[in-house]
């Protein structure tokens, strides 16, 4: 393989640009260990529900990936990538967790395996980052004892129990990329296709929470292409707040003061459900 161009770093690690032996143009990531990621991205892969590049390479310091050439968002795609995610999920996990260790950014997770979401949800994604930050500084005690308190409410107000679904686990809109190759025939709209997964097994709305937490373009044609091929449970727009939680526990970890306000809103917010 040969590097042909550098593209900058994130987190800890560098991008780049380059072609394998038989001419492809690939992307490479370089100076973590990528296994996680690497498994992800196969587990995703798998049910052929979504756009997902191919892993070409991976080891514990590089990543090869298959070059996806992208393009402006449309509602097209948008409309489409709905249904996909619907059936991604639908595809299922075996329990909650995956048969690899995890990681986010670049912070470990833990995938064990569980029987149920609240507790899955609590002790492996929201409590350990919680805790992380507090002892790095970046939550008080008092900050803490909220999400804590938050947490207890998991069973109460998660909504009817689901079976695990396949969820991409990191789904802002920084790991989409729109525009994914056209179909083999050259028709229909551009795709979605799904990178830098923390992929396990868990709830669906996770996934369908982190969309909207940053906003990713056309949310509401997205949202509304998942609903007809698939209904969230009744008040799935309510339990937002719980289901945003980890992901910015994660963010207080990574970027501090940032996000620590809108972490201890969301469990504010868990708390008056």
């Amino acid at each position: 393989m040969k590097i042909t161009r550098d593209l900058g770093t994130s987190h800890a690690w560098t991008l780049h640009e380059g072609v394998v032996d038989d001419g492809r143009r690939v992307f490479v990531k370089r100076g973590a260990d990528f296994t996680a990621e690497a498994a992800g991205l196969r587990w995703l892969a798998e049910p052929e529900a979504v756009a997902v590049p191919e892993v070409v390479e991976a080891d514990r310091d590089t990543l090869v990936l298959e070059w996806i050439d992208t393009a402006q968002a449309t509602a097209e795609a948008a409309e489409r990538f709905g249904r996909e995610l619907a059936a991604l999920h639908a595809a299922g996990a075996e329990a909650f967790g995956a048969p690899w260790p995890g990681s986010i950014a670049e912070l470990p997770m833990d995938n064990g395996p569980a029987s149920d979401w609240p507790s899955f949800y609590t002790s492996q994604r929201v409590l350990p980052f919680v805790r992380q930050a507090r002892d790095a500084g970046r939550l008080s005690a008092a900050d803490v004892d909220l999400v804590e308190e938050a947490c207890d409410r998991v069973t109460e107000v998660s909504g009817p129990a689901e079976p695990p679904a396949r969820i991409h686990g990191d789904l802002w809109n920084g790991n989409l990329l729109w525009s994914a190759p056209p179909d083999t025939d050259g028709a229909g709209p551009g795709r979605v296709a799904l990178v830098d997964p923390a992929a396990h097994g868990g709830h669906r709305e996770t996934d369908l929470a982190m969309l909207a937490l940053f906003g990713a373009p056309h949310l509401a044609v997205i949202l509304g292409a998942y609903r007809e091929a698939a209904p969230p449970a009744d008040g799935w727009r309510e339990r937002v707040p719980l289901h945003q939680l980890h992901p910015l526990a994660v963010h207080v970890c990574l970027y501090g003061d940032a996000y620590r306000g809108s972490l201890l809103t969301a469990a504010s917010e868990v708390l008056a459900m």
